[in-house]
């Protein structure tokens, strides 16, 4: 591709060197530059990663495959606009986060209007699923928490978390983020993550305060 190859001269100018370079940031200049393959590289590159991550916050993979999808029409939309001032992938990651935390804005927007008031619909098929996700919630015997029950009890716990809490624990736990590439990509600093994972910690364990002592569940959540 000899536009993704002046796209990677350009970058060296930037005061980086050969080795430093980041190939992705390279095919976004090459997009920039008009060349609109490289937008087909990109996908192949990080579709799977994006639908994963998107997948870890809304729980649902027709739902992450469709958002992914809107991630990547706004990397095409902003091309015009994009600046290499950090890696691709810090930045795709922000952008899919937001999109992640945006459809989940507007779905707890719809339940909030769409909820039964107690004691109603108790024989309908919502209100057995509320009653359902109410039972998560409830004390179990440590030996029921195992596989995927185990999974669903931590993830209901890290759905609760606070915002910025939650992107931190998603990245940093199932995405492999240190501190650095985590406040790069939710805009502070690394004190600041560390902060939020400690916070995001004792919360999660308070909120699965009878499961604490099962060695799965402390790894779960370390």
């Amino acid at each position: 591709m000899a536009k993704a190859s002046a796209a990677v001269a350009a970058y060296q100018a930037l005061g980086l060197s050969g080795a430093a370079v980041d190939p992705d940031v390279a095919l976004m200049m090459a997009l920039k530059s008009g060349d609109q393959s490289a937008f087909a590289h990109l996908v192949a590159r990080h579709q799977a990663r994006v639908v994963a991550l998107i997948y870890r916050f809304v729980g649902n993979e027709a739902e992450a495959e469709d958002l992914a999808q809107e991630v990547f029409l706004r990397v095409f939309r902003t091309r015009d606009r994009y600046e290499p001032r950090a890696r691709f992938s810090t930045w795709l990651y922000r952008i899919a986060s937001n999109v992640s935390l945006n459809s989940l804005r507007s779905r707890s927007r719809r339940h909030t209007v769409s909820m039964p008031l107690a004691g109603e619909g108790q024989d309908s098929h919502e209100g057995q699923t509320a009653t359902q996700i109410e039972d998560l919630r409830l004390p179990r015997p440590a030996a029921q928490l195992e596989g995927d029950e185990l999974r669903a009890q931590v993830r209901l716990a890290i759905d609760q978390l606070p915002e910025n809490q939650k992107v931190a624990v998603i990245l940093n736990k199932y995405e492999n983020m240190n501190y650095d590439d985590i406040g790069a990509t939710m805009g502070c600093s690394p004190l600041a993550v560390k902060s939020l994972l400690a916070r995001a910690r004792i919360n999660l364990r308070q909120r699965l305060e009878h499961y604490v002592h099962t060695g799965n569940l402390r790894q779960a959540i370390s």
